[in-house]
């Protein structure tokens, strides 16, 4: 019987051993079941919120802020969380955001299952590097299953682009409009994808808007920002415009030292505010001399410049963000002057069209037809805060899948259907291996098995019973098949129009396995007390010795 080093061992102060007072230590058999605890608990947190008949959470910070969402990275993010390795299952969700943009549920339930059976093995006297091994080979395993059964997705196929924005968008609140939205964001993929079949997320810009409703939202070929001409006596439409990005304001600067300035009389007065109009004249004539008709300044434009500006026929804007400049500096070609004393016609850039609008019953700047074409913008529209971040959530998930599989060109079947495939090849392959191996590989083959019972929980049917129609079906029709909740039968998949990007299942796939081996490596755990670190009246106290009070007056 194999035994873990220090298993049984309790949670020990370690005070007069090489630790400080006050630290805590875990070993063995204890560590580990801390960890697997904590990272199974983070799964189940966000489990109910898996599928199209998933539930939200609700989520209120300390100061009253509420956040309604089933979005799984963004539960997990807003959570204060504070266990170690419960953290290491959020930064598996963050990775597989960043990576794959879209299953971060299913990558962290898969990892929180894979801790479960793994504990079982534990208590059977498994040794955690066995199960660790096992995991690895299975995982390797499930990449080469999935290249397997995936399928091609050709750039002008829209209608499997706009299922597999669908299928990314559903249980998102987002199911009364998904065919207007997906429409939009197979579009703008459309818009900016790159002849190398590349397009970057960072192209589509995602703006809301409360108030309408959702079918509101609307797709604009430009940049869109979401503020209006700083005065009505400022153009409406500049067209060839040449674009000026300020990072400065056009205003007077504070001194950087307390100054008084003595005034004995009124004319005194008169002369101090006519010597700060003309310093500020002097600001937008540099403005003026350079060339620009549209300006875009990130920070502060003063009353008496912006009439200076609208006199000149200029069409400004005032505190951007630092977003919206870098991308107008992308699509304009325009540097972004941090100082007049450096302004130049050579900072300029040039967008065919610049344009106050109103769009979604709201007024805003549009810049098209620029010198770097390809950005485009969507437009969210919602009855509430609530609905309009919850279908911002959704649109963006939408837009990654899309942009993924536009560069992977691969696809897989959705709702369980590859999950339940992965799971039966990787029990063949485990019987192959054989040796105690064997045994993590069958653990890490019934731990996939968790997001079909999931998706069948979640829609009230019988997990079992589901599980075992899809078994059936995959031995008789093929690999497609997946759960329809509606009709609580397995369905194929790719014609029902549920698929998924390769790299999202398969990035998911891998940070589960890999944050489960790494909890599953751990033996133990070093706390240090929290009173370790010095209080205030303590570093008075420090302050005191190290400093002249410490010292004998001479």
């Amino acid at each position: 019987m194999q035994q873990m080093p220090g298993e049984g061992s309790p949670v020990i102060p370690a005070g007069g051993s090489i630790y400080r007072e006050g630290t805590e230590e875990t070993r063995g058999r204890d560590a580990l079941h801390l960890n697997i605890t904590a990272g199974k608990a983070v799964a189940a947190a966000i489990r109910t919120t898996l599928g199209p008949h998933g539930m939200d959470k609700m989520l209120v910070d300390s100061i009253g802020d509420v956040v309604i969402t089933n979005d799984g990275i963004t539960i997990l993010q807003e959570m204060e969380i504070e266990h170690p390795a419960a953290k290491m299952m959020i930064e598996v969700a963050k990775v597989q955001d960043s990576e794959a943009g879209d299953g971060t549920t299913t990558a962290v339930i898969i990892g929180g299952e894979l801790l479960r059976m793994a504990e079982d093995l534990i208590d059977q006297d498994l040794h955690p590097t066995i199960i660790a091994e096992g995991y690895r080979m299975a995982q390797e395993k499930a990449k080469e299953i999935l290249s397997e059964i995936s399928f091609e997705v050709h750039p002008d196929d829209t209608q499997l682009l706009r299922a597999i924005a669908e299928t990314a968008m559903t249980g998102k609140g987002a199911e009364a409009v998904k065919e207007q939205l997906s429409d939009c964001i197979v579009q703008a993929v459309g818009m900016v994808a790159r002849e190398k079949g590349t397009c970057e997320v960072d192209d589509i810009k995602i703006e809301k808007k409360v108030g309408g409703s959702s079918e509101d939202s609307e797709i604009v070929d430009g940049i869109i920002i979401d503020k209006e001409r700083l005065n009505p006596a400022m153009p409406e439409c500049v067209s060839n415009a040449k674009v000026l990005l300020l990072n400065t304001a056009v205003e007077l600067r504070q001194t950087e030292i307390d100054a008084e300035i003595s005034i004995t009389n009124p004319e005194q007065i008169q002369e101090f505010l006519r010597k700060e109009e003309e310093m500020e004249k002097a600001l937008v004539d540099r403005i003026v001399a350079s060339g620009a008709d549209v300006v875009f300044c990130q920070k502060g434009i003063d009353e008496f410049a912006e009439k200076e500006l609208a006199k000149a026929g200029i069409f400004a804007l005032r505190r951007l963000k630092k977003s919206d400049m870098e991308r107008l500096a992308d699509a304009t070609g325009a540097e972004i002057v941090s100082s007049f004393d450096t302004l130049s016609s050579d900072d300029l850039g040039f967008a065919g069209e610049v344009e106050e609008k109103r769009i979604a019953g709201k007024r805003m700047v549009v810049v098209s037809k620029c010198q770097n074409p390809g950005t485009v913008s969507i437009i969210v529209s919602g009855g509430s805060d609530h609905v309009v971040n919850e279908l911002l959530r959704a649109v963006d998930d939408g837009v990654h899948v899309v942009c993924s599989a536009f560069e992977e060109n691969m696809a897989v079947p959705g709702g369980g259907a590859s999950e339940v495939a992965l799971s039966r090849r990787i029990r063949e392959y485990g019987s192959g291996v054989g040796g105690r191996p064997q045994l993590a590989i069958e653990a890490f083959a019934g731990a996939l098995e968790v997001i079909p019972k999931t998706l069948a929980e979640n829609a009230g049917l019988d997990p079992i019973d589901m599980l075992v129609d899809l078994r059936t079906a995959h031995g008789n029709a093929g690999r497609m098949y997946g759960i329809d909740p509606d009709l609580g039968i397995p369905v194929d998949m790719k014609e029902a129009g549920v698929v998924e990007p390769l790299r999202v299942k398969t990035q998911a796939i891998s940070s589960a396995t890999e944050a489960a081996v790494m909890i599953l490596r751990i033996d133990e755990i070093i706390a240090a007390s929290k009173s370790d670190m010095p209080g205030e009246e303590e570093m008075a106290k420090m302050g005191d010795i190290g400093g002249m009070g410490g010292m004998p007056m001479m």
